[in-house]
């Protein structure tokens, strides 16, 4: 339902984020974009997927729709975003526990077909993309940029 709207404005669907509280939820559309996302994207895009929710009702309580941008400290969601950010900084927490840690903070070293290595401090650290449980960029606070190599 989401994809054909969000490409229909010209813009990718970075990802989807749906987290249920006791009596709500909160449905987070990612969006991207090469030149950068407007304020008017995401509002014509939220504005098209509240029609459709009105219309299919896929979500069977009540719930708000937010439309953004990823953000500088992105999520990383698949495969493709991690190894779209190679070489850069992320925080990733995980399912169940590698090597007695549950959070890992590295250098997106490499990316395989089943997961990510992580350069963590003189380790690399093989991490499942079905163990991770939220992935994000992590951007260097002093304002050079995110941390990470160049490229």
């Amino acid at each position: 339902i989401v994809r054909p709207v969000v490409e229909s404005f010209g813009c990718e669907l970075w990802g989807i984020d749906f987290r249920p509280f006791s009596k709500s939820a909160l449905l987070r559309v990612y969006i991207d974009k090469a030149e950068g996302i407007t304020l008017a994207d995401c509002s014509q895009i939220s504005y098209q997927l509240s029609g459709i929710f009105e219309v299919e009702d896929p979500i069977d309580v009540p719930y708000t729709l937010e439309v953004s941008s990823p953000g500088i400290e992105r999520p990383l969601l698949t495969l493709a975003h991690f190894s779209k950010f190679c070489g850069e900084q992320a925080k990733v927490r995980l399912r169940w526990p590698i090597e007695d840690q549950r959070n890992f903070v590295g250098i997106i070293d490499a990316v395989t077909d089943s997961g990510v290595v992580l350069q963590v401090s003189e380790n690399k650290i093989k991490i499942p993309i079905d163990a991770v449980s939220r992935g994000k960029l992590l951007v260097d606070v002093s304002g050079n940029g995110r941390q990470g190599a160049k490229r």
